[in-house]
């Protein structure tokens, strides 16, 4: 729904998506960073918040991008929570979680840059920068935790 000035409807569309994808992704680190806490991992927990706040900060500027372009926002439908049975299964949920979010973004900075909207490229290509870190960083902690062969998994549940 639009209130103010005629946006481009692809941007919008990506604006929408990106919006229930961002809120998802909100859902999904609270949710993993209360099992985790609940496993007694304590600093994964925190990470996972953190996590989440970042997400929440992208939902936070999407909306604001929306108002700005004259459109009401209106994220459509959360997806459900990917849990697992330790943290290497979560983590695993998060990077494929993450990689769509870049791949979204990605769409969205080509499109953007085939339609001659620099303004909407640059405010996507700063959400594809910080999603690729995201899943940088997933990928890291990933290689931290399976690096481990002789220990035992920190994110076991017994």
């Amino acid at each position: 729904m639009t209130f103010g000035n005629a946006a481009d409807r692809q941007v919008l569309g990506y604006l929408g998506r990106a919006l229930s994808l961002e809120f998802s992704a909100v859902q999904l680190y609270t949710a993993q960073a209360k099992l985790v806490d609940g496993w007694s991992l304590v600093e994964a927990a925190e990470r996972l918040r953190h996590e989440a706040q970042e997400e929440l900060g992208h939902a936070d500027r999407i909306i604001g991008r929306m108002l700005a372009l004259g459109a009401a926002p209106a994220a459509s439908q959360l997806r459900p929570v990917g849990l697992g049975t330790n943290l290497s299964e979560l983590l695993r949920y998060d990077q494929a979680f993450e990689l769509e979010l870049v791949g979204l973004y990605d769409s969205a900075v080509r499109y953007c840059s085939r339609a001659g909207l620099s303004e909407d490229r640059l405010f996507f290509q700063a959400l594809l920068d910080e999603e690729q870190l995201h899943a940088r960083e997933l990928a890291g902690w990933i290689g931290q935790l399976e690096s481990g062969i002789n220990r035992p998994d920190p994110g076991a549940v017994f």
